[in-house]
């Protein structure tokens, strides 16, 4: 056998062991890449609701769409890495980092974030428990193989630009997030109690909840509290759970015509979870209305001269 021929047999068996090691390693990476890629994505093309998300999460509201932005991009460049042989170990240590980071912040704030959705991915409701932890363990000790066995990184240029263009996608996602507001039209009509309302006059608020999410509830009995003014048509359109929305209002107290024509408005506004609201004046939108906490929507809609 030649040098050549040695050093060729020899290289994969030192970076990375042997075949079943190898086999093991690519099943880890592609696990963890579809993990990685769908949470980091999904983020990354809804900023703004992700942002909400993060503050639901306990994130300070100041913080929370660089946190969407961040965690977007850091899980993404995360998928990519682990996928690539090239950088597989970094990308297996950038998981396991932010897993890490994850379960320790969750821990921290476990008690006031128990049974609540950790919003890590979409259609998915992870709930803060004890079964979050053993799913977090078991995505990390995927990391173990991935970064063992596998060959050592090389050509830091390429993945930086990999991190640069992934930067790129987030800012252009934000942007469109942040504009896409302004030029849409409600449409003309929907039924609300059984009766048309014209959305395309004067000014309404569209309210869009889960009847069964918590965060939905303390948004209606908050609005139950404001001094609307005369002039507003309150309209509330449950996202799921359809049934469920005229007992929903009538706990909250929130005074609101039921919609349940959910899937006409969604085809115009363009949300990922509830609660979220929008504000609008000749069936168009004056403001979105994503966050909800002790100041928002209230500062927002004083703004607007919609409550006193």
């Amino acid at each position: 056998m030649s040098q050549e021929t040695a050093n060729a047999v020899a290289e994969p068996l030192a970076s990375g062991g042997r075949v079943w090691q190898s086999a093991v390693a690519w099943v880890a990476a592609i696990v963890l890449a579809t993990i990685f890629l769908v949470s980091g994505l999904w983020k990354l093309t809804d900023p703004l609701a992700t942002a909400e998300r993060m503050s639901q999460m306990l994130v300070p509201r100041q913080l929370a769409l660089l946190a969407a932005l961040g965690g977007g991009m850091c899980e993404t460049l995360a998928g990519v890495l682990v996928l690539a042989p090239l950088w597989r170990r970094w990308g297996a240590w950038l998981c396991g980092f932010l897993l890490v980071v994850f379960m320790i912040y969750i821990g921290r704030n476990y008690n006031a974030l128990h049974g609540a959705d950790c919003s890590c991915f979409p259609w998915l409701k992870r709930l803060v428990g004890p079964g979050f932890f053993v799913g977090d363990a078991a995505m990390l000790l995927l990391t173990l193989p991935a970064a063992l066995w596998s060959r050592p990184p090389r050509n830091w240029k390429l993945a930086v630009a990999a991190l640069v263009a992934i930067g790129v996608l987030a800012g252009s996602f934000y942007g469109y997030d942040e504009m896409r507001g302004g030029g849409v039209v409600a449409p003309a009509t929907i039924i609300a109690d059984g009766k048309p309302v014209a959305l395309r006059e004067g000014r309404a608020f569209l309210f869009f909840f889960d009847p069964e999410c918590m965060h939905c509830y303390a948004a209606a009995q908050e609005f139950a509290t404001y001094h609307w003014k005369a002039d507003i048509r309150l309209v509330a359109t449950p996202t799921t759970q359809q049934r469920w929305g005229a007992s929903f209002l009538k706990r909250t107290g929130f005074n609101a015509r039921l919609s349940l024509d959910d899937k006409a408005l969604r085809e115009v506004f363009h949300f990922t979870d509830p609660p979220y609201a929008v504000a609008l004046d000749g069936g168009r939108v004056q403001k979105v209305l994503p966050y909800f906490d002790e100041t928002e929507p209230r500062k927002s809609l004083k703004a607007l001269g919609w409550i006193e």
